[in-house]
């Protein structure tokens, strides 16, 4: 691994264990805080913070540019700024400054290859840009919520989309999932002024894009490959039926903005959907961005299951209102994260000098 990477290693992986550590404490478990702010900076760490950081590393490497750095770089401190309290706004201006950041970076990526799929993972920072704007200007985080949500899920469904290229879709198909995206940003435009039709609008277009992944997706023609391949594709699958069960959560919501409800709709999607594409690409994108082999093992199904298992046990507790299975649900999750970085982390291999480094898809980060 390049010396230059680690300093970015150990800032995503400081800002992944203080998200964990912030949302279990939010989640009930009597822990100390360490820093005060921490609790409520649950969101920001690992939206603003881990997940920002880590789309922005893989962009700037895929588009070899440095001045793209500054994404990362400018979310992961303002990230760790608004977590302790220091510098008042300084917290959210950073983040934000590092979103728009990332719109360049996704506008340059859309110049150099035009398409449906680098546009949609352009908007996707577009709308980071957006929730992290509505947020530096007073709006509460859960008045904002649904377009960090977007900014996640739009990079991911363009990055799908641009690997179901090899099935050769038809441009019916391809239409369909732009309506899908269209419905998606009206819902999170709608959101803004009134949050409950929003997130019920949103709710649908997420449950269409389950649908469509499920059907148009190449991860289901690669279950029966075996190996690493069969992994990935269970991986992606799991997600995007966590995907559907969020949206089913979003039209059945009644406009909470706290409490178990609000808890179960934002986790299935945020670790059950994100999560599992970030479980399913890592093998993929860690060699790739930190310039390493990875030697893939089954044991990689052990944190996978345990995520998903542990989820639902969470999602179970916040809907029949079970304390209990809440706390250790989120407990167990957020064991099963660290359970995979540490696997990840033995998989890894130091590649040997002679070997050329990669380029990098730079929209294949999730």
């Amino acid at each position: 691994m390049p010396v230059s990477r680690l300093p970015w290693l150990a800032g995503v992986l400081t800002l992944l264990l203080a998200a964990l550590w912030a949302g279990l404490i939010r989640l009930g478990w009597a822990w100390p805080p360490l820093l005060a702010p921490l609790p409520m900076s649950h969101g920001p760490l690992m939206i603003g913070g881990f997940l920002g950081v880590v789309i922005g590393i893989e962009r700037a490497v895929g588009l070899d540019s440095r001045p793209a750095l500054l994404a990362p770089a400018l979310a992961g401190v303002g990230a760790l700024l608004t977590a302790t309290g220091l510098g008042g706004v300084a917290g959210p201006l950073l983040i934000t400054l590092g979103s728009l950041v990332l719109v360049v970076a996704g506008a340059a990526i859309v110049r150099i290859q035009p398409a449906l799929f680098t546009a949609v993972i352009a908007s996707g920072a577009v709308a980071w840009a957006v929730g992290n704007l509505l947020w530096l200007g007073g709006r509460p985080v859960p008045n904002v919520v649904l377009w960090w949500m977007g900014f996640l899920v739009l990079t991911i469904a363009g990055e799908r989309l641009e690997l179901s290229r090899l099935l050769r879709l038809s441009r019916g198909v391809r239409a369909l999932f732009l309506v899908i995206v269209l419905v998606m940003v009206a819902g999170m435009v709608q959101a803004t002024v009134d949050f409950t039709a929003g997130v019920r609008v949103t709710g649908v277009a997420w449950l269409l894009l389950a649908g469509w992944l499920l059907r148009f997706d190449i991860a289901r023609r690669r279950v029966r490959a075996g190996g690493q391949a069969r992994y990935v594709a269970l991986a992606l699958i799991a997600g995007y039926g966590w995907l559907a069960v969020g949206g089913l959560l979003a039209l059945t919501h009644n406009g909470a903005m706290a409490g178990p409800r609000y808890d179960a709709l934002l986790h299935a999607v945020a670790v059950g959907f994100v999560f599992s594409m970030i479980f399913a690409h890592a093998p993929i994108i860690v060699p790739a961005v930190l310039r390493v082999d990875f030697l893939y093992h089954p044991r990689l199904y052990a944190p996978l299951a345990l995520l998903h298992l542990s989820l639902a046990l969470r999602i179970l507790g916040d809907l029949l209102l079970w304390w209990p299975a809440r706390l250790w649900g989120g407990l167990l999750g957020a064991l099963a994260i660290l359970f995979f970085l540490v696997l990840v982390i033995t998989a890894v291999r130091r590649r040997a000098a002679v070997a050329a480094p990669p380029r990098v898809v730079p929209h294949a980060v999730l």
